[in-house]
């Protein structure tokens, strides 16, 4: 039987995959009925909210998890029929996938050119060989002369990039990422996409990245989205204008909250005042709480200056006041605070 992938098949086929878990009242249907195709290099995000079923697909493509049916072909070649495998799945794991996972995972007792050689060593490299491979992709990614520090001294994008290395030591013809970048920040996070976009071209490997960071996408050469366990390809969004995250709106219905908010205003994306000039800047929380505190001052003086003015006697007109406050107060147009529970 040939064990070896075919250069010219897609890098990974997967026909009607379905993963359920428990039974009767008990079950739960991870993965439905999902079909796709990531031809060689490809680099495809996998997009959708917690629990979707996202890395329980990404465990099955894996080879870690098998589906409870359906087909799956990596490399034009058949893998598993349903939970029947076709081959031995912890060889071919080991000598064609790559796996990236959220946190790097690297050993800590051994340095950066260490833990990929010995990914090479366990599939019967010679210790020699596969230092000099480990040192080729170190430099490939940019962090050769990090070979001898341990993962302590590394940075979180160097170490992504020492475990990126580490899924590339043996050509993988398939690639899983599983939130790569959600330890990293905007721009680390940005350059692992785009290195593993990279890699796809460059190296002819099919990628799978799953990812929440939209402000990524653009690197990619497909978006598919999963929810409640399916899949269907979904449209690239269009960044010209900088990602922004949508926040709720307030209305604040004090005259004192009021003049805080117009005074202070808040945009919760920083590159969108670039973009249009006419967007408020971003103030900090502390600045608009002390306006809040100046105006209530403000309001506060004004009223206590109205009552020192207003007659000794004044009929009770069975109205109710604010407390120690006397009806001159309402001259003043103020109005309490609304309660949240309105």
């Amino acid at each position: 039987m040939n064990t070896e992938p075919n250069p010219s098949a897609p890098a990974v086929e997967a026909a009607g995959l379905t993963k359920i878990y428990g039974s009767g009242v008990t079950e739960v249907v991870a993965v439905r009925e999902v079909s796709l195709r990531v031809e060689r290099g490809e680099v495809v995000a996998l997009l959708g909210p917690s629990g979707a079923g996202k890395s329980t697909l990404l465990t099955i493509l894996g080879l870690i998890n098998p589906p409870t049916t359906g087909r799956l072909v990596i490399g034009g070649l058949p893998v598993l029929e349903g939970e029947r495998p076709l081959t031995n799945l912890a060889a071919f794991r080991r000598q064609h996938l790559g796996f990236v996972f959220q946190k790097a995972n690297l050993i800590g007792f051994l340095n950066a050119v260490q833990n990929v050689q010995i990914a090479l060593e366990i599939n019967d490299v010679p210790p020699r060989a596969a230092r000099c491979r480990a040192m080729e992709l170190l430099d490939y990614l940019g962090v050769a002369e990090c070979a001898d520090h341990l993962p302590d001294a590394l940075s979180g994008g160097q170490q992504q990039r020492v475990a990126v290395a580490r899924a590339l030591a043996n050509e993988p013809k398939l690639i899983l990422a599983d939130e790569p970048t959600a330890a990293l920040d905007g721009a680390r996070g940005l350059q692992v996409m785009e290195l593993f976009a990279r890699v796809a071209h460059e190296r002819g490997a099919g990628v799978i990245v799953v990812t929440h960071d939209h402000r990524a996408l653009e690197v990619f050469d497909r978006v598919l989205q999963m929810e409640d366990g399916r899949v269907w390809p979904a449209e690239k969004p269009s960044f010209s204008d900088g990602y922004t995250r949508p926040v709720a709106s307030c209305r604040p219905q004090s005259p004192v909250v009021t003049s805080a908010f117009r005074t202070f205003r808040i945009s919760d994306s920083p590159g969108r005042a670039a973009a249009n000039p006419q967007t408020p800047v971003r103030q900090p929380l502390p600045a608009l709480f002390s306006e809040l505190a100046r105006q209530l001052r403000k309001h506060l003086l004004h009223a206590s200056r109205v009552r020192q003015h207003e007659p000794e006697s004044e009929p009770n007109t069975g109205e109710p006041t604010l407390p120690g406050a006397g009806p001159g107060c309402r001259e003043t147009e103020l109005t309490p605070l609304q309660s949240t529970a309105e």
